[in-house]
């Protein structure tokens, strides 16, 4: 199964060839649009090529999930650690988005790698953004610190007008994603997916993997949830995170992992169907040159019926030659 990289490959891909291109000063302006409905706008000028506008627009937030400025929880506090002095956050946002920060390429650091590390950390704005409350509620299980909302589901969007849940305990958390589609047969195989998903958890060489549950119904740990987002046709997912799955660098792949795993089922719901597309297709086009291969070739049993002609014979000619016949 492929998993889903955490940089937008477009945005790292303008942001490498602006930094390789600086003398040339190009006018950039650029909008596009990735999984969940994150989209982007990059402007540059050629005055000033050193500086770069990026804004971000988030999925729209169902009604049970709370931001604060238009961002999640700890949004800011995380882009600040995330990109120090190469990123300004802008105060308002560009209108139509939830957040533009101001990238000033003069201040990336000279060495190489850390210059890679950067610029790929600034193309991984989805993670640092969206994921920034789930890393702080998983960050309190490597400290051991009891959360305050002991026990209370915690909304998180992470699709337009969806969420999904986190339940704190003391020493596990517990996330849970109801799971919607839109169309009759992505819901029929994203519910055998998910089935044969928490399957696979129970072979011996994932025994270290977070616990994995499917039910049809929702958990028990969603009692106090608001009953319009628990309406999921392809029932709920939910797994168990412990400190040992957010050690040192497992907590930003753990992050990463949690917060698209929507668009991660989605995504391979979508290849199931095209590669049963492609076997049909293929089965059809099979079936069809038998039923060519099985039709007569008027030509050739033309040439291969033997040249011969029939002449009707009368009931006269007819009693004449058996008449013949009887005298012999």
């Amino acid at each position: 199964m492929i998993l889903l990289q955490s940089p937008s490959r477009y945005l790292l891909q303008i942001l490498y060839n602006r930094v390789q291109n600086l003398e040339k000063g190009v006018e950039l302006d650029c909008q596009w649009v990735e999984f969940d409905d994150i989209r982007y706008h990059i402007q540059g000028s050629v005055k000033n090529p050193n500086v770069l506008l990026l804004s971000v627009s988030l999925p729209i937030p169902p009604p049970e999930t709370v931001l604060f400025g238009g961002l999640p929880l700890g949004a800011l506090e995380a882009i600040k650690a995330a990109y120090g002095v190469v990123a300004q956050i802008l105060d308002p946002p560009r209108d139509g988005f939830n957040l533009t920060l101001k990238l000033n390429l003069s201040k990336l650091p000279p060495d190489e790698e850390q210059k890679h590390a950067l610029l790929t950390k600034i193309a991984s704005v989805r993670e640092v953004v969206m994921g920034a409350p789930l890393r702080a509620v998983l960050k309190q299980l490597v400290t051991r610190t009891v959360p305050s909302d002991l026990g209370k589901p915690v909304a998180l969007v992470h699709r337009p007008n969806e969420s999904f849940f986190l339940v704190p305990q003391a020493d596990k958390v517990t996330v849970i994603f109801p799971m919607r589609f839109n169309d009759s047969i992505d819901t029929v195989l994203a519910t055998s997916f998910l089935q044969e998903f928490v399957e696979a958890r129970r072979t011996a060489g994932l025994n270290n993997a977070p616990p994995c549950l499917w039910s049809p119904s929702p958990p028990q740990e969603l009692t106090e949830a608001f009953t319009e987002a628990l309406s999921a046709n392809a029932g709920f997912v939910s797994f168990v995170i412990f400190s040992r799955h957010v050690e040192g660098r497992k907590l930003d792949r753990t992050v990463w992992n949690l917060s698209t795993f929507h668009a991660y089922v989605n995504y391979h719901v979508k290849c199931s169907e095209c590669f049963m597309h492609t076997r049909m297709r293929r089965q059809v086009e099979s079936l069809i040159q038998a039923l060519d291969r099985a039709k007569p070739d008027p030509e050739k049993a033309k040439k291969n019926s033997p040249n011969r002609s029939f002449k009707r014979m009368s009931l006269k000619d007819g009693n004449n030659s058996l008449g013949s016949r009887s005298w012999k």
